[in-house]
Parts: C-alpha cells; sequence; structure tokens
C-alpha cells in the first residue's frame, strides 16, 4: 500500500528543512512530489536570507572555449563538434592569451576554460595537434594554458574540461583556484540507446562522482550541479543531490550547486524534447536549498529563464553564476547573459544586493588549505577582505 501523504508530513518535512542542517532523500521527494510551490520557495528562502542575507553574487569571467572536439555524444549539446576541414582542432596560445586579456581590459577576473572530454582519444586530429604543441593528452594541454593566463594577465583560471584523474587535478591545482564538473544526473538509464548519455562515456554517474570526490581529497574548491529535464524522474533528480551533499559532507569542499534547465535547440538530438517548466526550475532550486541547508552557494543561469530570471531568487538561489561582457555563453549560444548593470538594477529591485565574487568563493578563499601558496599573491591583487572581487564595479 502506498505511502498516504498528509499535511503533517509535508509540514514536518518543511520544518526540518528549515532547520538548515538538510532533509533526508525521502522527505526530498515527498516535498518534489506533493509540496505546494509557494510554500517550498518560502522555506528556501527563509534559510537562503538566514545565512547568506540579501547579497547575490556573480563572477565577472571571460569564457574560453578551448576545444570543442569531444568524444561524448550527447543528446542536448551544441558545444561539441567533430573535427572539421580548415577548422582548427584547439585554440592556440596566442589566441586564448588574446581572449583572456580582452577579459583583463573589461574588469573580469576570472578564465573559464571550457572545452570537451578527451577527444584524443577518439580523434586523430586532436592527437596530431597536441603532438605538435609538445603534449599527448588535452588535459596537460590545458594546464598549460592555464599557467599562460594566470602569469601573464593575473585572471584567476576555473577548468570545466570533464572527468578528471586525480593527477591531472593535482597539476591543475597550482593555477586553479577552483575547478568544476556538472554531475548532470545520478541516472543509468540516460546511458541507454536513445538517451540523453547515450554515446557518452564520460557521462557514467559513478566516473563523475569520482572525480568529484577526488577533487574533494585535494581540498579543491568544486563547482557541480544537476542538469534538469533530460530525462531523469524527480526520485533520479534527488538522488543525484543526495550524492553531492555526501561528497560534501566527506570533503567540505562544494562550493557551488547549480540548477540548470535543460534547453532545446534545432540541432541536437533532443531537439522535440519538453523543456521543464518555471515552475519545476523553481521547485528544484526549493528543495535543493532545503537539501543543502544555508552555507553552500546554490546558482541558476539567469540567461536561461529569459527576462524572468528574478523570480528564481524566490526559489532559493543566492548567486548568479558567471557573466561575461566579452564573450558569449558557449554551452547556450542562443541565450545572452544579462548585462551586468542591468543585473544589478533588476537585483536590486528585488530587494537584493548584487556582489562580485572571485572564481572561489569567499568562504574558500580564506581557508589556506584551499588556496595553493603560488595562487595566494593573485588572489590579494584582487580580493577584498571579506573575499569578493575588490572592484567596486557591479
Amino acid at each position: 500500500m502506498p505511502d498516504v501523504v498528509t499535511p503533517d508530513r509535508l509540514e514536518s518535512a518543511v520544518e526540518t528543512g528549515l532547520d538548515g542542517r538538510g532533509i533526508s532523500g525521502d522527505q526530498a521527494l515527498l516535498l518534489m512530489d506533493h509540496a505546494p510551490l509557494s510554500v517550498l520557495c518560502e522555506a528556501a528562502s527563509t534559510i537562503r536570507n538566514r545565512s547568506k542575507g540579501r547579497a547575490v553574487s556573480y563572477s565577472r569571467k571571460v569564457f574560453i572555449p578551448l576545444t570543442h572536439l569531444c568524444r561524448d555524444y550527447c543528446g542536448y549539446c551544441t558545444f561539441r563538434a567533430d573535427p572539421s576541414p580548415g577548422v582548427r582542432p584547439y585554440m592556440l596560445p596566442d589566441e586564448v592569451l588574446a581572449v583572456a586579456e580582452a577579459g583583463r581590459r573589461a574588469g573580469c577576473k576570472e578564465a573559464l576554460f571550457s572545452l570537451g572530454d578527451q577527444p584524443e582519444r577518439v580523434f586523430p586530429e586532436a592527437r596530431a595537434f597536441l603532438r605538435s604543441m609538445g603534449f599527448d593528452r588535452t588535459l596537460e594541454y590545458l594546464a598549460a594554458m592555464c599557467e599562460l593566463v594566470l602569469e601573464k594577465t593575473g585572471l584567476l583560471p576555473h577548468s570545466n574540461p570533464g572527468l578528471m584523474p586525480r593527477e591531472d587535478l593535482w597539476r591543475l591545482r597550482e593555477t586553479n583556484v577552483s575547478v568544476g564538473l556538472m554531475f548532470e544526473a545520478a541516472s543509468t538509464r540516460l546511458l541507454r540507446p536513445g538517451g540523453a548519455h547515450w554515446k557518452a562515456p564520460d557521462k557514467v554517474p559513478l566516473l563523475r562522482l569520482r572525480t568529484i570526490e577526488s577533487a574533494g581529497e585535494l581540498s579543491m574548491a568544486f563547482t557541480t550541479g544537476i542538469l534538469i529535464g533530460i530525462g531523469e524522474t524527480n526520485e533520479e533528480r534527488v538522488n543525484a543531490l543526495l550524492l553531492i551533499r555526501a561528497a560534501h559532507e566527506k570533503y567540505g569542499h562544494i562550493q557551488e550547486v547549480i540548477i540548470q534547465p535543460f534547453r532545446a535547440k534545432p540541432d541536437i538530438r533532443m531537439a522535440d524534447s519538453p523543456e521543464p517548466t518555471k515552475a519545476d526550475l523553481q521547485r528544484t532550486i526549493a528543495v535543493a536549498r532545503l537539501i543543502f541547508g544555508g552555507h553552500v552557494n546554490i546558482q541558476s543561469p539567469p540567461n536561461l529563464l529569459s527576462e524572468d530570471y528574478l523570480e528564481l531568487l524566490n526559489a532559493g538561489i543566492n548567486d548568479w553564476g558567471g557573466i561575461s561582457p566579452v564573450t558569449k555563453d558557449f554551452i547556450n549560444p542562443e541565450t545572452a547573459w544579462p548585462q551586468i548593470p542591468a543585473l544589478a538594477a533588476r537585483t536590486a529591485s528585488a530587494g537584493f544586493v548584487l556582489r562580485e565574487r572571485l572564481a572561489i568563493y569567499p568562504e574558500f578563499s580564506s581557508r589556506p588549505k584551499f588556496v595553493r601558496d603560488r595562487l595566494e599573491p593573485h588572489l590579494q591583487k584582487i580580493r577584498n577582505e571579506d573575499g569578493y572581487a575588490r572592484s567596486n564595479q557591479c
């Protein structure tokens, strides 16, 4: 006989969440499936306000797509590409530096490196390019480009290259104040033929969890999150959030959890798949806030909700993510980021103050084991006493 959903059970789950210490998986699924959205948002906002106050952060970044080659064929991705005649498989160092320098001149402080996962394992063109530059693997080239950008521009690298073995994380730790990998989904069903992660060997949940945990073992500030609307159930969505929380409880290194909605695009395999609704996105954000409590930063990109993005604040987020005044969102190129002054004004209209952060959140930049000695001088140049960015610009 199925469990009976009663008002008392829902109220008890919400009250547990309001304690700020997190809710159980059963409670999270109960709330995801049955709680009124208004009740969830009110509870999530209360927790956020109590722990984060009225500050909502963002990072002024420049987007460096080091390579679009990727061995995965996810059903929702327009970023990845196969080799094409006349198209160089990777950015050259001078091109990387030019983009980073343009970002520095525009006041950026983060260099976000995004790239496909392990293209050299399937594409001879990738292997040939890497050999010509003196490298065997993409992650080695990435580490060299992070070094170049850090030393030549002072921008703080944040790399998001897919799966990262421990030795590569260790190498990136020398130049990256933080790294990231979207966990995306805990469902192995999505790996089956026709699923969102069909023909995507790097999207095996346990492999992605291994990278997240390896970063924790190395005390690296880490950004992760889930992608909703790609065929997962509510239970699988909750399970993904719980696995991220378990890793954080063990290592204390998750600086940010992103709740990102799937967006259909003409040139993807999932072009005809339904997008999650705004209410579904808000519900998932609110439950995530109840799962993680008040101290973990929760983000959802404003450009993926168009003019309605302020309503994400009601669901309990406290960060808008990376916003670039220089480069487009290469992951979702059809959706422009809001202009930073407009973002500041609209955030203020909702009763919040927009604060510029760095690629590493304030609560992590003040913890010595999370910042390598060689990175500290770079941080000192652009970090305020409170850990936010030194610039007074919004």
